[in-house]
């Protein structure tokens, strides 16, 4: 299907971009006019030529990624040669380049020698980017040959504290990771559940990767953070390629720490822990200068250790897990004529995160519980590009799948069984991990854009539909939930027979004593189709020599922010203006201003479709709401309600005790709904609008010298619409200054009372009828969130040229507020979100960032890459054991043997053990949000890379070592991570100290041999 698409196309985007070129003179910088410019890439067969207009300028259209280019002007009457040498380009691109020629009536050429070459300021426009070739990431300390790990290494990126372990790693402008926008070859890698990559593309099959963090193109959008647009590798007339192997050999040579690291997914990893990779690339011509071919293969395999542990049975024992990560890639490239082009790109991920039994540092989850994580992915895209001197049309078609199975069981059709002594103590858990979540979603994305020429005008033009169906499989396990007490003699029965870690559920006494039962009520699949349509139109003004301006406009429109109302959010319309002056030959200004709306995570109307319910006492609750003002008047009951997952249960059947594996099916509980909830949630009946970001920005680009280049640019960004979670029954507020001066917590019984539907004994009354079917909080995402990030990143690079060394210095300033989060954010108390206002988790005042290269003749090469970080924010939490629990009395009140109790929920909302950074946690009395500070954060990286030559300088092998955290310095922030693992939660007020939960990798090793030809 998607060659027969691609065949009716015009074109589709076969990987292409276009060069800018202005030709000025050396001396007296004004613009050469009518000079014949020439454009080589024998790569590929390529030459070109063209002649500069009055502006001294030359648009080189369309060019192909594969291959590098050579730009070059031959002698005459008035001009020397001039030339530019190895320019790369990049997917979605308008590289601008400004050539320098000497003229010969100033240049004695007897006393001076002539060097020119490209300027490689950006002359076009004011986006604000940056970005690593090839070979410079192979240059890179990089873990795993992960894309994501050289990303930091950039302008305005840094390494993310996340909300789940699998969370992407790097937030762009300080912001959710979430939301950022994953390309390949310009074209769409995100899966839309949560966000993030949906194909993790390895070093091997990158050409180039570049970061688009302000001011892009209205090509780009989707996110009102950054784009993060990987180039792939394609072939060219000579064959080339490498052969790989890379071991991480662990604790036998890495310092110790006794604090877990994490594997390439995020996940946490300890004892035993090593990693093993190999694979190869090649590519080639398979007709010269015509059929080109790219092959990249990558397989990884961790080993990990846990502990299992569970004295009763007589179980103490290293339990050995695996990761397994495999990625294809391959691409032909087609050059039917000089004006039409093909591609086809196909890219496979096949991930299995092991979760074996035991724990970290000591479990009782059995080996029959053991499950899998899988993160597999297919992308298969197809383009077409076809040009002339005056037109060029893309036509881009992709078809992707991603299948997140967060836990495929080893026993999927066992149930779960938690095992418990004669004292109540939990000693093992066996069978079914205990819930079902199993994403899918199955995407179809088509492009087409034009491009017209006209004199000092480019227009572009664009329409894109991304359609994504989406099918989640959640919720309890279908099998059955038992919780089961053993007897002495039963324990001991069990122990007798030695049947060690291999205990399964049938291995239990047929009368084992069930405690409790649950099962799914709705094993079932569910989901919607998610379309995002968007159309844009924008001009790329040659105003003058010097002068290049850019206006656009871009528009989207989600399907999923109809949510619970009637229609969607149909205003998104997104203007975008530029502009870049040329100063001189090697200086330019550029600015920019422009609007970016964002996508919504398939996630914010899944969960309210998962934890939703059709029961008719729920239904009169929110009924309720809408009487008293809490819902909108013209909220559809039927709309924002949903037969969600439901697991129910019970110890007794018609007053008959459930016995050990035959408790009731799903089918007894049919159209029980309703059932008490802690908390449910329903769409927004409002619908939800995009979040979007208001951007602007002020840059200056100075080309130092032939080697070096400066660059400044200051940035100032708000967004509005920021998803966060609203509680429609939170408690009444509470007065944390009670708190603070008597030591007191709100107990959960009087913070029920003060709910806008009271909840007693587990039900509420409306109208003098006990309801027991409703809900204690009904939770709604809201779209009223805002934040504001202003920064200056200050730029040195310095090329190798024919030196011994090159470097990059980065430094950035920059500081990001925020009343929300994340899509699950909350306020501390009482939807209070004015309260929360404060610097976002990802917030960093200083990043200092180095990488210095030093190379010792032609086979050695050194890399030393240094980050530097202030600490990041710490978030306050009050200490559980200093806080008396009260009634609506303020009286204590007593537990079973008349002792006072003590809580961490101070307002007694319930969710005083929830994640700190999703605003569910109180605060500290007299915190703020996130108000105090880690310490800095220092890393220091090295590389090391010797290559032998084999017969020719084409075929070599290299020899690598790599050593990460190279002073082995105890760092407590800065570092990726998950937020509710993180130092970043401390409990007491500022000052305090700080008490050490984790902490970045220490010294580690890596290393690897190559075959390269």
């Amino acid at each position: 299907m998607l060659w027969l698409l691609a065949s009716l196309s015009v074109r589709a985007f076969a990987q292409t971009a276009d060069l800018d070129v202005t030709v000025r003179e050396l001396t007296r910088q004004q613009a050469a006019v009518g000079q014949t410019i020439y454009l080589e890439n024998p790569s590929i067969g390529f030459s070109q030529s063209a002649r500069t207009d009055a502006n001294g300028k030359v648009l080189f259209r369309s060019l192909s990624l594969n291959g590098t280019y050579r730009l070059y002007t031959k002698e005459n009457d008035t001009y020397l040669e001039s030339s530019a040498e190895n320019i790369d380009l990049r997917a979605n691109f308008r590289r601008g380049v400004t050539l320098l020629l000497p003229t010969k009536r100033e240049i004695n050429l007897t006393e001076v020698k002539v060097s020119t070459s490209a300027s490689r300021i950006n002359t076009t426009n004011a986006e604000v980017s940056s970005e690593l070739t090839s070979k410079q990431v192979e240059e890179l300390p990089v873990e795993g040959r992960d894309i994501t790990r050289v990303l930091y290494r950039l302008p305005n990126v840094s390494q993310a504290t996340g909300f789940f372990a699998e969370a992407p790693n790097v937030s762009i402008n300080g912001a959710n990771a979430l939301f950022n926008n994953y390309l390949i070859d310009g074209m769409d890698n995100n899966e839309r559940f949560l966000g993030g990559q949906k194909f993790a593309i390895p070093v091997g099959f990158v050409r180039n990767v570049s970061v688009l963090t302000n001011n892009y193109s209205v090509e780009f959008g989707n996110t009102g953070n950054g784009i993060v647009n990987i180039t792939s590798k394609s072939g060219s007339n000579q064959t080339t390629g490498e052969v790989f192997l890379l071991s991480r050999p662990g604790a036998v040579i890495d310092a110790q720490t006794s604090y877990p690291l994490r594997d390439l997914s995020g996940n946490q990893v300890k004892d035993g822990f090593a990693r093993y990779q190999g694979g190869f690339g090649i590519g080639g011509a398979l007709v010269k200068n015509k059929t080109f071919y790219y092959l990249n293969v990558e397989h990884t395999t961790d080993v990990k250790d846990n502990l299992l542990t569970s004295p009763q049975l007589g179980v103490n024992e290293t339990v050995r897990g695996t990761n397994r990560f495999t990625y294809i890639s391959g691409k032909i490239d087609q050059f039917w004529t000089d004006r039409f082009k093909s591609s086809l790109r196909v890219n496979v991920g096949q991930v299995a995160v092991g979760r074996q039994a035991g724990g970290l540092t000591g479990g009782t989850t059995f080996p029959s519980a053991a499950n899998a994580q899988d993160r597999n992915s297919v992308l298969i895209a197809s383009r077409n590009t076809y040009t002339t001197d005056r037109f060029a049309s893309e036509t881009n078609v992709q078809y992707s799948s991603f299948r997140w199975n967060y836990a495929r069981a080893e026993n999927p059709d066992s149930p779960d069984v938690t095992v418990r002594d004669p004292s109540g103590q939990g000693i093992a858990y066996i069978g079914h991990p205990g819930y079902l979540f199993d994403s899918h979603e199955n995407t179809v994305q088509v492009q087409q854009k034009f491009s017209f020429y006209r004199g000092n005008h480019t227009f572009r033009a664009g329409a894109e539909v991304i359609s994504a169906r989406h099918r989640l499989f959640g919720g309890g396990n279908p099998n059955g939930s038992y919780t089961v007490q053993l007897n002495a003699g039963q324990l001991a029965s069990l122990r007798e027979r030695g049947v060690g870690a291999a205990i399964s559920p049938v291995d239990l006494p047929a009368d084992a004593q069930v405690v409790g039962y649950a099962v799914e009520l709705r094993p079932a699949s569910f989901g919607t189709t998610q379309n995002i349509f968007t159309a844009y139109v924008e001009d790329q003004i040659s105003a003058g020599p010097r002068l290049n301006l850019t206006l656009g406009v871009r528009y989207d429109y989600d399907n999923l922010s109809k949510g619970g109302a009637a229609s969607g959010d149909f205003n998104n319309v997104a203007p975008r203006a530029s502009v870049n002056y040329k100063l001189t030959g090697r200086a330019a200004l550029r600015g920019g201003v422009g609007i970016f709306y964002d996508k919504i995570l398939y996630s914010v109307y899944s969960d309210a479709l998962a934890q939703n319910n059709t029961g008719t006492d729920f239904k009169r609750q929110l009924q309720y709401f809408v009487e008293t003002g809490a819902l909108p008047a013209t909220t559809n009951i039927d709309r924002v309600t949903f037969n969600g997952n439901q697991s129910v249960g019970s110890t007794n059947n018609a007053g008959v005790p459930i016995r050990y594996l035959q408790g009731p099916s799903a089918e007894t509980f049919a159209g029980q709904r309703n059932l008490f909830s802690s908390e449910r949630r329903i769409l927004n009946p409002n619908g939800y609008a995009n979040p979007y970001t208001f951007q602007s920005t002020v840059g200056y680009q100075y080309q130092v010298s032939d080697k070096m280049l400066f660059y400044a640019d200051v940035v100032y960004n708000e967004s509005y619409n920021l998803f966060r979670t609203t509680n429609l029954n939170a408690p009444a507020a509470w007065d944390y200054a009670l708190s603070a001066e008597r030591g007191i917590a709100r107990s959960t019984d009087a913070a029920n009372l003060t709910r806008p539907l009271p909840i007693v004994n587990g039900a509420g009354v409306i109208g003098g009828q006990t309801l027991t079917g409703v809900a204690q909080s009904v939770v709604m995402t809201e779209d009223k969130g805002w934040s504001r990030y202003t920064a200056l990143s200050v730029n040195l690079q310095k090329d190798r040229a024919s030196d011994v060394y090159a470097y990059r210095l980065i430094y950035t300033l920059s500081r990001l507020y925020n009343d929300t989060e994340d899509i699950n954010f909350r306020a501390m108390d009482a939807n209070n979100f004015a309260a929360e206002w404060g610097p976002s988790v990802n917030d960093r005042r200083h990043i200092i960032n180095g990488i210095f290269n030093y190379y010792i003749g032609q086979r050695l090469t050194a890399t030393v890459a240094a980050l530097l970080q202030s600490g990041q924010p710490i978030n306050r939490i009050p200490n559980g054991a200093n806080y008396v629990v009260v009634n609506q009395n303020l009286n204590p009140v007593l537990n079973g043997n008349g002792q006072r109790i003590t809580s961490a929920d101070l307002n007694g909302d319930g969710t005083a053990f929830g994640d700190a950074y999703n605003g569910s946690t109180d605060r500290q009395p007299g915190e703020s949000r996130n108000a105090d500070r880690l310490p800095w954060s220092k890393v220091v990286d090295l590389s090391v890379q010797y290559n032998l030559p084999i017969g020719n300088e084409s075929r070599r092998f290299e020899i690598r070592a790599d050593v990460f955290n190279l002073l082995n310095t105890n760092n407590l922030s800065g570092y990726s991570n998950n937020a509710t693992q993180s130092n970043q939660i401390q409990v007491g007020q500022a000052g305090t100290g700080i008490v050490q939960r984790n902490a970045a990798p220490p010294r580690q090793f890596q290393f690897g041999v190559r075959y390269l030809f």
